[in-house]
């Protein structure tokens, strides 16, 4: 707080100063001094401009270098990898332009600033030039949007047949996570079966449904293909891994899809960073009501045989709450019998 106090005393302070300068700069004007006094000011604006590209540069430099770790997180996907790779392509293309064209921009002034005894060049056009920086700056955005799309679509190509696939709900204000059984296939659902103990919907009249699982974490084997089935209940939503680099809309009534292989187990991923109390989660990215804070799912990155563990543990919707399973066809209600007994 006495920091902010102290840093709006200096902009005042600053103001005055200039409103002041300003006062006597008209007064000049005023008395018909007013060359001497452009020229002044020119100059002292020239270097201000210098100043403040001097300064602004070292406080971006310093930033960056000091947050560095909190903007740049470990990867922990396969495709994570590619999209760092092209994104720091992208800054360094991008970003010596940046630096030249603020350098000059802030160096002209102070270069080309009014004097009495200087003329402007007449300078109309040059083709040459202008073919050059309209053809060199097409070049390269053509490489780099030619490469994103083409990792792209590697990136949403079809999952591999072996995906372990998980479906992740999002309402207001919470994840919900669906897994299904030894089949791999998800059971179909409909909004209105969605009731206080069937939040997801599911139609367990679907046979797929019955040895389906719900999991207040959400647990996948490292070095396997996994594939998030995503969708939204009420309102939008956003997934968002960021050390898996995930990123992909809930949208109500538009179900879509992001596949992924982890690389690295939470328990390496602590080592890794020095943090014994890390998690990978999911928060969500599209603000979403009152409580869009409150969206984080924990992610759990395992070994394969330990994800096969875990999964043999799970009790299936069924086995959790058998009413759901009441007043449907008898073959359904033969599997969800067969489930019930494996629990018991």
């Amino acid at each position: 707080m006495y920091g902010f106090l102290i840093g709006v005393g200096v902009l005042l302070l600053l103001s005055i100063i200039w409103m002041v300068y300003r006062i006597q700069t008209l007064v000049s004007v005023v008395k018909g001094s007013d060359k001497k006094i452009a020229t002044g000011s020119n100059k002292v604006n020239a270097i201000l401009f210098v100043l403040f590209l001097v300064g602004t540069g070292i406080l971006m430099f310093w930033y960056s270098i000091k947050e560095f770790d909190n903007y740049e997180l470990p990867v922990a996907s396969e495709h994570g990898v590619v999209t760092d790779s092209l994104f720091w392509i992208t800054m360094a293309v991008t970003g010596v332009v940046f630096l030249i064209t603020h350098v000059l921009l802030f160096i002209f002034p102070y270069k080309y600033q009014y004097k009495e005894d200087r003329k402007a060049t007449f300078y109309p056009d040059n083709n040459k030039l202008e073919i050059i920086w309209t053809a060199v700056p097409g070049v390269v955005l053509a490489g780099l949007v030619i490469s994103g799309w083409m990792a792209w679509s590697d990136i949403t190509a079809p999952a591999p047949e072996n995906a372990h696939v998980i479906e992740i709900m999002g309402s207001q204000f919470q994840w919900d996570v669906r897994y299904p059984g030894k089949d791999n296939v998800l059971g179909d659902y409909d909004y209105r079966l969605i009731t206080a103990t069937n939040g997801h919907g599911v139609d367990f009249t679907d046979k797929n449904a019955v040895d389906d699982f719900p999991s207040p974490v959400v647990v996948i084997p490292k070095g396997e293909p996994v594939l998030f089935k995503i969708r939204a209940r009420d309102v939008l939503h956003s997934v968002f891994a960021p050390h898996m680099r995930l990123k992909m809309d809930a949208v109500p009534g538009m179900p879509s899809r992001f596949w992924f292989v982890p690389t690295k187990t939470t328990a390496e991923m602590r080592e890794e960073t020095g943090n014994p109390e890390f998690q990978y989660e999911i928060a969500c990215t599209e603000i979403c009501g009152r409580g869009h804070f409150s969206m984080r799912k924990i992610i759990e990155v395992v070994e394969p045989a330990e994800y096969q563990k875990w999964f043999a543990e799970q009790q299936t919707f069924i086995q959790m709450d058998p009413a759901l399973a009441e007043g449907y066809q008898p073959e359904v209600k033969e599997v969800a019998e067969v489930q019930l007994s494996e629990g018991n």
